[in-house]
């Protein structure tokens, strides 16, 4: 199994903080890779939402990496599953208030399978990687001016 979380301190409140993570729409502002992503069925930012997203995968090859949510708790946390794929990992950002400011942790998990299992220290490498771009998206939610 791989696993990989990481963690930042937003200077928002977790509303913000939710309302930006809960709409897939924004991961190309924060998430590098992505080629396309678009609402594929659903309400945007609400569980059972489909987004199909294509990502720059080896080579740079474009890869489906298509995602549901599959639980959606205002200022508390977003989960959501990969539906669409070569890897389909779960996955979830959960938030707590510190204050003024939000408490974000981005968390992966994937089990691999079969001849995948082989590759388990490369899928570590690329959780990992995945979820240190949390970084960016701190940035991205505090360049924002605070909402009245």
């Amino acid at each position: 199994m791989a696993f990989a979380e990481h963690e930042v301190l937003i200077g928002r409140d977790a509303m913000t903080v939710y309302q930006f993570v809960v709409d897939g729409l924004n991961n190309p502002r924060w998430r590098s890779g992505i080629r396309s992503i678009s609402l594929r069925s659903g309400h945007p930012g609400e569980k059972g939402a489909v987004y199909q997203q294509t990502l720059a995968g080896p080579g740079g090859r474009p890869v489906a990496a298509d995602f549901q949510i599959t639980e959606a708790r205002p200022g508390a946390e977003v989960r959501f599953a990969v539906v669409a794929g070569p890897a389909r990992p779960t996955g979830g950002y959960y938030l707590s208030t510190e204050g003024p400011n939000t408490r974000l942790r981005f968390a992966l998990e994937y089990r691999p399978k079969g001849l995948q299992k082989l590759m388990n220290s490369m899928i570590q490498k690329t959780m990992e990687e995945e979820v240190a771009q949390l970084e960016q998206l701190k940035s991205v939610i505090e360049e924002q001016a605070p909402e009245a």
